[in-house]
């Protein structure tokens, strides 16, 4: 039997309380800011609903019935619940809690969420953060994630997508004294020629084909060589050990291209592509605890421009 109350029954329960609580029609009436006779109707028609008399009236005084005051404490009770969770909840805007569950991208944990992490637990010390890191591309919704951030490429038709950052850009590096024994590449297609640091995308089987751009369309190159890592970080020091050629995202070699510890390659070739982005899944009302993460991160990624 479904015992949840419509809105009429719902209005007409707390007009019995207010009055009951009152004792007075007049007083209730104002409280609630009705007539006095439109308060009336209302008891009135609960009360034929229920086929019981909730209250005995004169024209002085108001009294509850034996089967009024059970209802009074009761549907009190329930009132006051009710209201303690919506205050509950509205105070959950103004000091948002819970967990939010993110999957990143390493390089975009470290360029967009390690920098906030020290003033957003200070700032909302009643959320959690779960924090996944990790380059494969997931089902978010499947996977119970509240937010992920990915480059644009990867990311489902489907989520709302923010960007946080500018494009990027892979180019080919390596090594002045890899270069100096093995020659410089001239073409991509040259690739196939040299020792090439690989990447896999986590969860998959094969190597990463390297992506260049001419003509005005992508084309890729599949490149062999003596290493394949699925961790970026890992490809990037066997490069710069020299070991062969690697294709990380430009920006995370700055200090080592202009330091001259890595010479770039094939830049004509070289195209960017959408940035970082966090996405996360359309929803109509969104928990304050996860609004306050991805405005977060949308406030570090402007200041680090």
């Amino acid at each position: 039997m479904d015992t949840l109350l419509n809105s009429q029954d719902y209005n007409q329960l707390r007009a019995f309380i207010v009055v009951a609580e009152q004792l007075s029609f007049s007083r209730a009436a104002h409280q609630l800011g009705v007539s006095p006779s439109a308060l009336s109707q209302m008891v009135g028609n609960l009360e034929d609903q229920l086929g019981m008399r909730l209250l005995h009236r004169t024209t002085r005084n108001v009294s509850l019935t034996e089967v009024g005051e059970t209802l009074f404490q009761r549907a009190r009770i329930a009132a006051l619940d009710m209201g303690g969770a919506m205050s509950q909840i509205k105070q959950s805007r103004e000091q948002p809690t819970g967990t939010v569950r993110v999957h990143t991208f390493r390089s975009a944990a470290r360029k967009y969420i390690h920098p906030i992490l020290e003033n957003f637990t200070r700032q909302y010390p009643e959320i959690v953060l779960d924090i996944t890191l990790d380059d494969e591309v997931v089902d978010i919704v499947a996977a119970r994630y509240d937010v992920a951030l990915r480059i644009g490429e990867v990311i489902e038709k489907d989520m709302v997508a923010v960007r946080l950052g500018p494009e990027l850009r892979q180019i080919a590096v390596a090594t002045p004294e890899y270069l100096q024994r093995h020659g410089q590449p001239v073409h991509p297609r040259d690739l196939v020629n040299h020792r090439c640091i690989r990447w896999r995308w986590p969860g998959r089987s094969m190597p990463y084909a390297w992506e260049f751009f001419e003509n005005d369309a992508w084309f890729s190159v599949t490149v062999g060589g003596p290493l394949i890592f699925s961790d970026k970080e890992s490809a990037l020091t066997a490069t710069l050990k020299g070991i062969g050629i690697g294709f990380p995202i430009e920006d995370t070699i700055t200090e080592h291209l202009n330091s001259g510890r890595l010479i770039p390659l094939l830049e004509t070739w070289s195209a960017p592509f959408p940035g970082l982005f966090i996405c996360y899944p359309g929803q109509r009302q969104m928990a304050p605890a996860l609004r306050a993460f991805i405005d977060a991160l949308r406030a570090g990624a402007c200041m680090s421009k």
